[in-house]
């Protein structure tokens, strides 16, 4: 087995995996289960710091931007798509294929989205129904404030869907004091459970809208209104995946036991970076770094490609490339959760180092 320093998946705790193990009921059958879902979505609030209602949805996190954006959109409802880097373009997608008009907020890839000049593009451009950002873009491993800028769009009445899945428990996100009206999660980033779910908290104005369309949801799975009432009938509109859920608790309990999450982040990526430069490296981002993941540029006369086979090959460790327009630019190294640890980053770091050594000889 390789020591998983990706951007995500990440490293598992032992007791998540044990959790994973227990004996299942029948999720839905089982009046018990309604309460366990509940109270771990309620876990799931607690740790945003929102009041907001949350959901954990059957699928990986992609899942939950789909349906985020399947719920919230109408055909001919304009939204403003905020593209500074590959996940954030990529939010168009959904947007069109549920017959929204998509308008871009363009920034570089390599720095994180400027307050001032998004206030001053929201001066002259602000008919949106509502926005999308990107926390973490993992690709880049850009940064953005989405805090600040969800709090400007909403001067303006305009609600935000924030993909948080690659910052969210390594990062600080306060959904609430943001004015996030959807934010969305995935088991696998820095909440250190494996792939398959997403969860999403909604606001009471973004289930209002959901509640007021004109039209249906043109979705069933990626279609956040159905579980609205969920522990008031006692019905998953599907069957609830019980063994990732009862995963899922156990890394958030995790979570929550780890108050210094943010500064032991805040420490790998810094000490990441730092060492980076001194191997004579180059960051890709100019500014906006995040905790969670560290992206490389790959230098001039070695292939990305041939990176990642010795470290797997000679270190046993994977690290990542990327894809779309950096692809074979870059190399990633994630530190988000259970990967957040110095035995582990400095092991990765001098692997690197190795490795590079070799390729340039």
């Amino acid at each position: 087995m390789y020591k998983i320093m990706t951007p995500g998946p990440t490293q598992v705790r032992e007791n998540v995996r044990m959790a994973r193990s227990l004996a299942c009921t029948n999720p839905d059958l089982d009046p018990a289960f309604y309460d366990y879902y509940k109270e771990t979505c309620e876990l799931i609030s607690e740790l945003l710091e929102t009041k907001n209602t949350a959901y954990i949805l059957d699928g990986e996190g992609i899942l939950g931007l789909e349906a985020a954006c399947a719920s919230l959109t109408e055909p001919g409802d304009k939204v403003l798509v905020v593209d500074n880097g590959i996940y954030g373009k990529g939010f168009a997608d959904f947007v069109t294929m549920y017959g929204g008009q998509v308008t871009f907020y363009e920034s570089t890839y390599t720095q994180a989205v400027d307050v001032k000049e998004f206030r001053a593009f929201l001066e002259e451009h602000h008919d949106f129904k509502y926005a999308t950002l990107v926390h973490c873009d993992t690709p880049s491993g850009v940064l953005n404030p989405v805090e600040e800028l969800s709090r400007a769009l909403h001067e303006y009445g305009i609600m935000t869907i924030v993909d948080s899945v690659s910052a969210m428990m390594g990062e600080p996100l306060r959904v609430d004091e943001g004015q996030i009206d959807i934010v969305c999660g995935g088991s696998q980033k820095a909440v250190s459970a494996p792939p398959g779910l997403t969860f999403v908290t909604v606001s009471d104005a973004a289930m209002k809208a959901m509640e007021e369309r004109k039209t249906p949801i043109a979705s069933f799975y990626a279609n956040i209104l159905v579980f609205k009432d969920y522990y008031k009938n006692l019905w998953f509109p599907y069957t609830m995946p019980i063994s990732d859920i009862y995963g899922l608790r156990t890394a958030l309990e995790n979570v929550k036991a780890d108050p210094d999450r943010y500064e032991r982040h805040k420490q790998m990526g810094e000490l990441t970076r730092r060492t980076v430069k001194e191997m004579g490296l180059s960051l890709y981002l100019e500014n906006g770094y995040s905790n969670t993941v560290t992206v490389i540029r790959v230098p001039d006369g070695i292939k990305a490609d041939d990176i990642l086979e010795l470290m797997k090959k000679d270190h046993n460790i994977m690290i990542a490339g990327s894809f779309d327009v950096l692809t074979g630019q870059v190399i990633r190294i994630g530190h988000m959760g259970e990967n957040a640890n110095e035995a582990d980053v400095v092991e990765t770091l001098e692997a690197l180092k190795s490795v590079l050594n070799k390729l340039s000889a």
